[in-house]
This record gives structure tokens, sequence and C-alpha cells, in this order.
């Protein structure tokens, strides 16, 4: 998913979008990934040179990638769809004054309660044995990069160290995630919920558990018919309530999570046994999938009303 915070900001998506022939490539793409440019060509009845200029606007702009494949006929270029969905925020930013941003290692959970099928590895391999939840204590587990489980949860701190005097305004969440299939299965819906300090905000339902091509980051040695990639999803809690991707799932607002706010912040993710969909859960940090970054948090924070009041009682 891209994120794009401004019109301005989005420019380049679209112009490269401002063309006929690059939405039908797009489509063509959407419907079957991983066309060779001869294959496009040929689909478009236009001529490999002209396919060339419409490729690469796509490439800049971040909504496919190209790769080289070797076949009888030589070498190939192979285009795949890049971004699985773009979120465009048309309301200006709001004005936050401060923001502190920490980064959480896929296997620096704090706590965890989880059934097979289930499992860890780091970015070189699998860590103990698949498929028995004792490893999730394993030492090794902090080098985790991916990790699985078809029920229970897994539970983060996230650290707080915002100033003294400060209010918390906004906490944002952005992960890649799916589904956790026996093997792999795109169509494997999975109710993931989300919990903040114990606060039930909200729950998304993955559709899958992808493995129809290797992840961009996805490690060589990684099982084929294993998990390959995730969705990036972006939770946000803020004084307005719930969202996931800019829609509202709930009106649990930052204060019905926060009660003090010097306080570190508990970051639970659950399939639980009663959903409607037990798909399971899978977690991808920098080493796997198709987004090189382990779950980042930002919040966002302001002065307090005390503060300000004495702020402006110094001015006086």
């Amino acid at each position: 998913m891209l994120h794009i915070t401004s019109l301005n900001e989005g420019l380049e998506i679209f112009k490269a979008l401002g063309s006929d022939i690059r939405v039908q490539i797009l489509n063509i793409l959407l419907e079957d990934n991983n066309k060779s440019m001869h294959e496009l060509a040929r689909e478009l009845n236009i001529t490999n040179g002209a396919l060339t200029n419409h490729i690469k606007k796509l490439e800049q702009s971040g909504l496919i990638t190209t790769s080289k494949e070797s076949n009888k006929h030589g070498n190939q270029k192979i285009c795949s769809v890049h971004l699985d969905k773009i979120l465009i925020d048309l309301e200006p930013k709001e004005d936050f004054e401060n923001v502190y941003n920490t980064e959480l290692r896929v296997g620096y959970f704090s706590n965890y309660k989880i059934s097979p099928t289930c499992g860890l590895a780091s970015r070189d391999s699998i860590i103990g044995e698949v498929d028995d939840p004792r490893y999730f204590e394993h030492p090794d587990r902090y080098n985790a990069d991916i990790l699985w489980f078809t029920k229970g949860f897994v539970e983060y701190t996230i650290p707080n160290f915002i100033p003294s005097s400060q209010e918390i305004t906004q906490i944002s969440i952005s992960l890649e995630i799916s589904s956790e299939a026996p093997g792999v299965n795109n169509v494997w819906p999975s109710d993931i919920s989300f919990s903040l300090n114990g606060v039930h905000v909200g729950t998304w339902i993955s559709p899958g558990d992808f493995g129809d091509v290797r992840g961009l980051f996805t490690p060589d040695w990684w099982p084929q018919n294993w998990n390959q990639y995730g969705l990036l999803k972006l939770l946000v809690v803020n004084k307005k309530g719930t969202f996931i991707d800019g829609l509202k799932i709930s009106n649990v607002s930052i204060r019905d999570i926060i009660k003090d706010d010097q306080e570190s912040i508990k970051l639970r993710m659950a399939v639980n046994e009663d959903a409607e969909h037990v798909g399971g859960l899978t977690i991808f940090g920098k080493s796997y999938g198709n987004y090189s970054q382990d779950i980042n948090v930002s919040i966002h924070y302001t002065p307090t009303e005390d503060e300000l009041e004495d702020d402006l009682e110094s001015a006086d």
C-alpha cells in the first residue's frame, strides 16, 4: 500500500495513470500478474518500443516492478504490479507539533498464546521447529523477521518516550500481514483483531495467505509453497475513532485507550477461536514480503492544557 498524504506528493502517480494504455496495462496485470513485455505488447496491439515508454513511467512511479527471466528464447523482461492499494488523503494533514517514531522487530513480542500451524524464522533460517509453539520462547526469537500461527495472539509493548506534560493525540501503526493457511491459499479469509491497552479497537478481514509469487524481499532459501508476502496495513487511532487504510472501523478513540500518557502501550494482534474466519495470522518483517519494514509506530502528541496555560502565564 502507498499512503499519499497530499495531492502534490502523488503527482507522479497521477501522471502515470493519466494514460488509457497505462491503465490497460495495470488492468491486464491485475488479472494475470507476471506478464512479459512481448505478451503485453501483443495484447495491447502496440510495438515493443511504444510499450517500453509506458512501462518505464509505471515503474518510475512505483506502480509496477520489472525483472529479467531467462528461458529458451533468451532473456525476457517480466512485469508485475507492485502496489496493492493507494490511499490518498484529500483533507489537509492535521498539524501535529511532535511525533515519536519507533520500530518493533517481529520477534520482539512480550506475550503470546498461539496454536499450530505456527513458526518463526530469521532472515537466514527457521527458529527451532515449525508447528511447535514452545519455540516462541526461544532466545533466538528476537531475531525473527517473520512469524505465523493459526489462532491465538501475540502482544507487543510499544515504548513511549514522549516528553512529560504532553498528551497523546494519535497512534499510527504500519505493518505487513496476511492470513496463515496450511501451505498457501490466496483465498483464505481470516478475522484479525487489534487491541491497544486491552481495548479492542477493531477487526480487519485478511483475504488470504499469499503464495502466487515470491515476495520481493523474501529470502531465496524460503520454500516456495510457504507464505510469500502480505498486505501493508495502516492502523490509526485518534480523537475521531479507529481507522484502517483511512476507513473507519470503530468509534474507539485515543482517549478510550490512553489513561496515562507517559506509560508504555500494549499492542495485541489476535485470531480468536470464536471468530467467523479463523484463518490465522502472518506478520512480515524487513527481510520478508513486499515491504522492507518492521512494525512501524508513530505516536503524535501535543502539550496538555495545563502545560499550555503555564506557557501563556510565562509569556505574560
